[in-house]
């Protein structure tokens, strides 16, 4: 037996309903021995049975197929139905009846995916029945229809199965080649960064530093995009960011730290911070950094520069909250629903050149945490708020 023969006999044996099915139609119909056999050109086979005369027959058994009607059902698609063998007009003079012992028969067509021909659904007692009448007929079809959705069902989970664990693959994949890549684009870029620094200590003309610095500030961003990238990566899409969470007691300073870097590097932006975080706390302190400098970061591109940014963190039994306000146009409700989407950007962000993925790393630092990550937004502010029980 082919490995697809037995994929398809696994098949019916796992629909719950058949062992159902086979018992109703031999109520239905007084026939002793009812099956479903997988037919083909050249293979009869059996995959599930109910028996009560005695044939013998298991599932994964095989006939001869041209020993059966099972073969004319195939070609023809075309139920058969016998009520009495010796005197059918057109079966009288087969050999089949007489070769198995029965004198009543059905077989109905059984249909998979896209219609194509799987086998018959099949009754046989070697008694007469009366089978051709409009109610037998019908509930035979539907039980036939029935097994026949079931099993097309089973194929289409089995594909959409497959194409998931070929899509997981493949997603497995495209992570490691970032993963590789992110490497080996930091070993180089961390010569070029040295080398600039080297120069800037060793030119002192105003328009080499000028030169310098530029490299030094593409460089920088070089760095920022390797690493969300890495980090969009390692979230897998809503799954988090690794953390490596420990006590912290200088929370307060690292976050002090993070704004007065940027505040340096944008000096025509006026930023107040209300830092007041004390105590012993568990987290991962360079991520939560990271997501203050991706909230400012988005604050500072996107915001009134002619107004304040304002930063704000507390603890309150226990709970952390951290947040980040700017000036400036509103953000519509519709582009609030996209704003921790990766890679989205509007228009004003497109001309920043950044990959549109701050907001959703700080999304995914918020996940790992455990917290939440909210936005409010009117005429007056624009709010981010982190809450955490660190």
């Amino acid at each position: 037996m082919n490995a697809l023969i037995e994929k398809d006999i696994r098949t019916i044996q796992s629909i719950e309903a058949v062992p159902f099915i086979m018992k109703m139609l031999a109520d239905a119909t007084s026939l002793r021995f009812i099956c479903i056999a997988r037919v083909t050109h050249d293979n009869w086979t059996t995959c599930a049975v109910l028996d009560r005369v005695n044939f013998n027959l298991q599932p994964g058994d095989e006939l001869e197929i041209q020993t059966t009607f099972c073969n004319q059902v195939r070609q023809s698609s075309t139920p058969i139905i016998i009520e009495h063998a010796q005197n059918d007009e057109y079966y009288n003079s087969s050999t089949i009846p007489s070769m198995y012992g029965f004198e009543s028969y059905f077989s109905f067509p059984i249909f998979s995916k896209n219609g194509h021909f799987f086998g018959t659904l099949c009754g046989l007692d070697p008694l007469p029945a009366k089978l051709k009448t409009t109610e037998i007929k019908q509930q035979i079809k539907s039980f036939a229809e029935l097994i026949s959705r079931q099993i097309e069902a089973d194929e289409k989970l089995s594909t959409v199965e497959s194409d998931l664990f070929n899509e997981k693959t493949a997603a497995k994949l495209r992570e490691q080649y970032i993963a590789i890549l992110g490497h080996d684009l930091r070993t180089p870029l961390s010569a070029l960064t040295m080398g600039v620094n080297f120069l800037m200590e060793q030119v002192k003309d105003d328009t080499s530093q000028k030169i310098l610095a530029r490299m030094d500030n593409s460089a920088n961003r070089m760095k920022r995009l390797i690493s969300d990238v890495m980090d969009l990566t390692h979230g897998k899409m809503g799954n988090g960011i690794e953390l490596q969470v420990k006590p912290v007691n200088n929370l307060q300073n690292i976050l002090s730290h993070t704004v007065a870097e940027l505040a340096a590097l944008h000096p025509q932006q006026t930023i107040q911070t209300s830092i007041n975080v004390e105590g012993l706390l568990n987290c991962d302190p360079e991520r939560i950094a990271q997501l203050l400098s991706n909230l400012l970061i988005n604050a500072i591109v996107h915001g009134d520069p002619a107004q304040i940014i304002e930063v704000t963190s507390t603890i309150i039994e226990g709970v952390f909250t951290l947040t980040v306000s700017n000036g400036g146009s509103p953000i519509s409700p519709e582009t609030v629903d996209k704003l921790f989407q990766p890679f989205w950007r509007n228009e004003s962000n497109k001309k920043t050149g950044g990959l549109g993925l701050g907001l959703f790393i700080a999304s995914q630092i918020t996940l790992s945490h455990n917290g939440s990550l909210t936005v409010s937004s009117n005429e007056s502010r624009t709010v981010f708020t982190f809450q955490a029980s660190l």
